[in-house]
């Protein structure tokens, strides 16, 4: 990554990809609104889901959510880090740099 390059919340790992979300629960769609920096200045995919932070209903549609829009099989994604905050780490299997590719392009889509 170049200095001119913005940062990404994407991490290519041996078996698959991480990306850092900050998911906002009972919002009044879901959406996912684009890359943004945290309060520590990390890259974050930010986005909304309608479903409570019950019981797993918000990380669950997190997951349906990003499947469905990048083309995914939902048991590909899973919350590796922070299940009960606001800001995860998703892992996502399969191979790195074809992920990292069609993601790359999904959220360039997203703004």
């Amino acid at each position: 990554m170049s200095p001119a390059d913005p940062p990404s919340p994407l991490h290519p790992v041996r078996d698959g990809v991480r990306i850092a979300v900050r998911l906002t629960p009972r919002a009044s769609s879901d959406r996912v609104l684009g890359v943004a920096l945290d309060e520590a200045g990390e890259a974050v995919l930010r986005v909304q889901v309608t479903a409570a932070p019950e019981d797993g209903r918000a990380n669950a549609a997190l997951a349906a959510l990003l499947a469905k829009r990048w083309r995914l099989p939902k048991s590909s994604i899973a919350v590796v880090q922070g299940q009960a905050a606001r800001r995860k780490v998703l892992h996502i299997a399969g191979e790195a740099q074809l992920l990292a590719a069609r993601i790359r392009e999904a959220m360039a889509r997203d703004g």
